[in-house]
């Protein structure tokens, strides 16, 4: 698969459609509510299908071993960040903490992009990596505050149970292991009756939502006033730090090219939703405008135009 493979999948235009008309200023906009709608439904498709394939073929060591990598990987990944954000980008402790705690923990959009994109390849991911997915979102956030010194200190305008309640349950983390147990419960032949929605209508959903991406990803850089040359060139390279480290781990566990390239998007992905709604009750002097528009100005277009591609073709490399 070539970048320009990836530049012909729909949902990825519909991104690059709305990048443009946020760059050209268009009053091009989706509703808030209808963005959150079809969030909703995204989590929710992702989740119990990913449940309803486990279900399928039922649990294997195979799938421990992916989610004890996947634990290990979201604990871990965020010291590469602040390293290089303490070091090269000159950024105090606290940001530092901040920013890395999203770099381990996962962008949902980003896997859900990079699975369809492997699906229409033939490189469907396998099911349990929804499972997955869940468990990485948390460990880079406890990691993140700790790195942050004095992160995990109680805040009198966010007592801590809020701050564990929002980290344990956050509304696409709970979506996203809510459908995953309905998938597992149901199983192939009880899901057949809802599967009009859930699956053909899935990718038409993905794009407009997509499309509605490139315009926040756009305008959040054009806003932003914390953005430096070397952070955007820090929030670039993570991800592909990351994502080879991971690449060569799930490769070693033997896990199929879709799979392992899934993983690699997962590690190179970075959150712009559930940590930073953590970063604002725990860390509220922390810059957002700096950990946002590097995670999702940044880093999020960079995934899904170059990463997808490039992970894809080197676990096939890898494979051969």
């Amino acid at each position: 698969m070539s970048v320009f493979d990836t530049l012909l999948s729909p949902p990825v235009l519909f991104f690059i459609l709305g990048a443009f008309a946020a760059l050209v200023r268009s009053d091009l906009a989706v509703p808030e509510q209808i963005a959150k709608g079809m969030s909703i439904y995204l989590m929710a498709a992702i989740g119990l299908k990913g449940g309803v394939q486990v279900s399928a073929v039922g649990a294997s060591s195979e799938m421990f071993s992916a989610a004890a990598l996947g634990i290990v990987l979201s604990f871990t990944l965020p010291l590469i960040a602040f390293a290089l954000l303490t070091k090269i980008g000159k950024v105090d402790r606290l940001n530092a903490g901040a920013v890395a705690a999203h770099y381990g923990s996962v962008s949902i959009v980003t896997y859900v992009t990079a699975s369809q994109v492997l699906t229409g390849e033939g490189l469907a991911p396998a099911g349990y990596m929804v499972g997955v997915l869940a468990l990485m979102e948390t460990p880079a956030i406890l990691t993140g505050l700790i790195l942050a010194k004095g992160g995990l200190k109680q805040d009198k305008s966010a007592p801590g149970s809020n701050l564990w309640h929002e980290v344990l349950f956050n509304g696409s983390v709970l979506l996203l292991i809510g459908g995953f147990i309905i998938g597992l419960i149901i199983g192939e032949d009880r899901y057949v009756g809802i599967a009009p929605v859930f699956t053909a209508g899935f990718s038409g959903i993905l794009c407009i939502f997509l499309l509605d991406m490139g315009l926040i990803a756009v305008r959040r850089l054009r806003e932003s006033k914390s953005m430096r040359p070397i952070l955007a060139g820090i929030a670039i390279v993570v991800p592909l730090i990351n994502g080879t480290i991971a690449l060569f781990a799930a490769n070693a566990l033997g896990l199929d090219v879709g799979t392992v390239t899934a993983f690699a998007m997962l590690a190179a992905s970075a959150s712009y939703i559930a940590v930073p709604a953590a970063m604002r009750m725990a860390l509220p002097q922390a810059d957002p405008g700096l950990y946002l528009s590097m995670s999702l100005a940044v880093s999020f277009p960079f995934n899904i135009l170059v990463s997808i591609p490039l992970f894809t073709w080197a676990a096939l490399q890898l494979a051969a």
